[in-house]
């Protein structure tokens, strides 16, 4: 079943006084329901990561495109992209605080039933969820594609409340296979559910369609992958199926 929505921007703070913009969709219905934040790739709060939001509406739940950088900006260039991301890696607490200014702005919607919340993020993004996760935070699932995984602060015993999925690429060569197999040992130290799919033949960035054009212009190693995408998304629904409705 696909829902009519409706879509808006949403202006809020974080803790640092940063003015953030939030995109927000939700299905036409009757009744709150569950809501799932969507954190971006390093190029910002962009139409790619407003669309996933619509999708995730027009699935019967609510979403919110979270702004990591302010004022809603966003780029298509990695000197730009790479300056912005690094600055939100400055102080420890940055990504965290930002990240759980928009998860409270998502539950105050009066669309949103507060007590189903779920996170979502690509590249960038994924470790914006992650260290949302990591840190405590009261969300029920967490979804990553092509995501970050290392961290500063990993998670502590019994800490992180959510079932994670992380969905990577196998020729992923910004974050390796190695990589991959630090953060398993992180989920079993920690005691987290988790669950890793790795698909063959596909690079960082397999599920964003505009990886190819987006790597040609800045000579970095991306690739949109159509069937990783289809089988990432599936993944996703059937945990946020799981442990939203």
């Amino acid at each position: 079943m696909s829902f009519s929505i409706t879509t808006r921007e949403i202006e809020y703070t974080a803790a640092d006084g940063q003015r953030l913009i939030g995109y927000f969709a939700s299905p036409v219905v009757d009744q709150p329901v569950a809501g799932v934040i969507v954190a971006p790739e390093w190029w910002g709060r962009n139409e790619y990561t407003e669309q996933r939001a619509r999708e995730l509406a027009a699935h019967g739940f609510a979403a919110l495109a979270i702004d990591m950088y302010g004022d809603k900006k966003v780029t298509t260039a990695v000197p730009q992209a790479s300056e912005w991301m690094n600055q939100t890696f400055e102080q420890p607490n940055t990504i965290v605080n930002r990240a759980k200014a928009g998860l409270a702005t998502l539950a105050a919607q009066p669309e949103v039933n507060a007590d189903k919340l779920a996170a979502i993020g690509f590249c960038y993004g994924g470790k914006v969820v992650l260290d949302l996760a990591r840190s405590g935070a009261d969300i029920k699932a967490v979804a990553t594609f092509h995501a970050v995984l290392a961290t500063n602060a990993p998670a502590q015993k019994d800490q992180i409340k959510a079932e994670i999925l992380v969905l990577h690429g196998e020729l992923d060569s910004m974050v390796t296979l190695d990589d991959v197999a630090s953060f398993r040992q992180e989920m079993h130290d920690a005691n987290v559910d988790h669950e890793v799919i790795i698909f063959e033949d596909a690079k960082h960035g397999f599920s964003n369609p505009l990886a190819d054009e987006r790597a040609k212009a800045n000579h970095v190693d991306l690739g949109y992958n159509a069937e990783a995408e289809r089988q990432g998304l599936e993944a996703m629904y059937e945990l946020l199926d799981k442990y939203l409705k």
